[in-house]
């Protein structure tokens, strides 16, 4: 996987003069440095929506140990939790009939991590989006970051449109936003490396004032 990051910074830098400059600025590629359990990865995508990281961290901790999860939340371990236990560390209710119904997903073999693997990516998207509690966004994050998914890139994310604005300027529409086409023009070169390109994206998001 790691000759594969390199050839995708070099097909970047080679495609588009910005993205050169954003790999000699924060150097290899760290996408896939914290690929996790598939299932634990899910599960912490559900319980960190519309929270911070430091709360989001908090709760899943909390949600762990309860459960007794040592490394990864697993389904039988959601299962046997009561729905008022997994409120009671902090999930919200529809946080925790999420969790559950990922679990009973898994362990009834209709969500297959396995067979999810060989299915493209839109198809994979179509079949994460369909469970509750998963949309569109999460399940992106997830080809990414869980299964190594080399080609995406989230239109909605916000920081990904964001790191659009602040690098590739004008013009931009009513809203401040870049225009669809001008959007589609610059991540297509990128193409079949766009998952790198947003990585570099959310660097230098990081690493610019909110203000910008």
């Amino acid at each position: 996987m790691q000759q594969k990051l390199r050839a995708a910074e070099q097909h970047l830098a080679a495609v588009d003069p910005v993205m050169a400059q954003l790999i000699e600025r924060h150097g290899p590629c760290g996408l896939l440095a914290r690929r996790s359990d598939p299932f634990h990865t899910l599960c912490g995508a559900i319980i960190s929506q519309q929270l911070s990281t430091r709360a989001a961290d908090t709760i899943q901790s909390r949600v762990m140990a309860g459960l007794g999860a040592a490394r990864h939340i697993q389904p039988p371990q959601l299962l046997a939790a009561s729905h008022e236990q997994l409120c009671g560390y902090g999930l919200s209710n529809a946080k925790a009939k999420w969790l559950r119904a990922l679990a009973t997903a898994a362990h009834e073999g209709h969500l297959d991590f396995i067979a999810l693997r060989r299915l493209d990516d839109e198809s994979a998207i179509a079949l994460l989006d369909a469970l509750p509690g998963i949309g569109r966004w999460t399940a992106e994050m997830f080809l990414m970051f869980a299964l190594g998914r080399l080609d995406l890139f989230a239109l909605d994310d916000v920081g990904l449109q964001r790191g659009l604005r602040l690098l590739y300027g004008r013009p931009r529409d009513a809203r401040g936003a870049l225009p669809p086409r001008r959007v589609q023009a610059i991540i297509r070169p990128w193409a079949p490396y766009r998952s790198v390109a947003s990585w570099y994206l959310w660097r230098a998001v990081e690493a610019t004032p909110v203000s910008a």
